[in-house]
């Protein structure tokens, strides 16, 4: 026999007007009529009431948990939208609220899983083939010297240049790896303090001056900044964010300029790395900021050089400042990189200037 609501309210309306009619039937001078008459009110009133409590509460909700089950097990989850914002008393419906909760936290996992793995399996490739680059060159020129190049002395010293060139870029490659999985694991710890960030950039730029003249460019403030411009940040971070941005617009500019500037507006400033270089195809945008992305379709590193992580290390290290870092780009015009960070309140500058007094009259 199918179990329904019709079946269930018409058992109960039976056994209730039944045993109604029974009870009348003791009660003296009644008819047979009344007796007919007061079984089937009962009756009916009966299959009404149950029919009615257990169609639209218990039986529609049961099936809902049905359909639920059968789109988590075919992992439809197109139902999870529909189950957003809604209160509910039944507990039928709260059962159902709660399969609603677990098949949404179920998809979230899930999809995440799925990330991971992609993830996971990209970045064992990246990882692969840049630690393969260096080594197998380092590799290459080491066994060269090994079969008899050794016992000339030009080769020897070319190939052992470019060997240690190899190993280098290894080493930087280890050590960016490491740094960026600090950061991600919040191993790293920030170290906020109260700085100025025209002399820190002053400091990246004595180290990029050279490099930058060799390549026939200019490099400099956008402006004069005379006066100080503190800010309450990491400054080791800082100093990092800097030097990845400035190296990064001197690896891919030819011709040109790389200008530094700040724009200082309410209690924040933004810093810009702006350059006149080779520019980033709009469809790359969103991307140059993972993990070994690099613009050119070519996965060689060529004259370019660079780990591939320093664009990844700078956006971490402005997640942890609660901040981000944006860019502009056009193709064969340039780039401009920015990110922002709060200004020093007046007390902390006042403090900071009284501390630098005191070490100089201390010298």
């Amino acid at each position: 026999m199918l179990l329904n609501s019709k079946a269930v309210a018409i058992l109960l309306a039976i056994l209730v007007g039944s045993i109604t009619t029974a009870f009348l039937s003791l009660v003296s001078e009644i008819s047979s009529q009344s007796l007919i008459v007061g079984g089937l009110i009962s009756f009916s009133a009966t299959y009404l009431l149950v029919f009615i409590t257990f169609e639209f509460l218990v039986f529609k909700e049961i099936s809902k948990i049905y359909e639920v089950m059968n789109k988590i097990r075919r992992k439809n989850f197109s139902f999870i939208e529909e189950a957003e914002d809604r209160k509910y008393i039944n507990p039928l419906k709260r059962i159902n609220k709660e399969i609603y909760s677990y098949a949404v936290g179920r998809q979230r996992e899930i999809e995440e899983l799925k990330k991971v793995e992609v993830f996971r399996r990209e970045f064992l490739a990246d990882v692969s083939h840049e630690l393969k680059t260096p080594v197998f060159a380092a590799q290459g020129f080491v066994h060269t010297l090994l079969d008899g190049a050794i016992d000339d002395k030009k080769v020897r010293v070319k190939f052992l240049k470019r060997a240690a060139r190899s190993l280098d870029s290894l080493d930087a490659l280890i050590h960016d790896l490491l740094t960026l999985s600090q950061i991600e694991l919040g191993e790293t710890k920030m170290h906020f303090e109260n700085f100025d960030i025209i002399e820190t950039t002053k400091e990246v730029l004595e180290q990029f001056e050279n490099k930058v003249e060799k390549k026939g460019l200019h490099i400099a403030f956008d402006q004069p900044y005379d006066h100080p411009v503190f800010v309450y940040a990491d400054a080791d971070k800082i100093y990092r964010v800097l030097t990845n941005l400035i190296s990064n617009a001197n690896k891919y500019t030819d011709v040109g300029q790389i200008t530094i500037g700040f724009d200082i507006s309410g209690d924040h400033v933004t810093t810009f790395v702006k350059d006149t270089g080779q520019g980033i195809p709009p469809e790359n945008l969103a991307r140059i900021f993972e993990r070994f992305y690099r613009v050119e379709k070519s996965r060689a590193k060529g004259r370019k050089g660079g780990t591939g992580l320093g664009l990844a290390i700078v956006k971490h290290i402005m997640e942890a400042h609660n901040s981000k870092v944006s860019v502009i780009s056009t193709v064969d015009k340039g780039s401009t990189f920015s990110f922002k960070l709060p200004l020093s309140k007046k007390e902390d500058i006042e403090a900071v200037e009284v501390d630098d007094l005191d070490e100089l009259v201390e010298d």
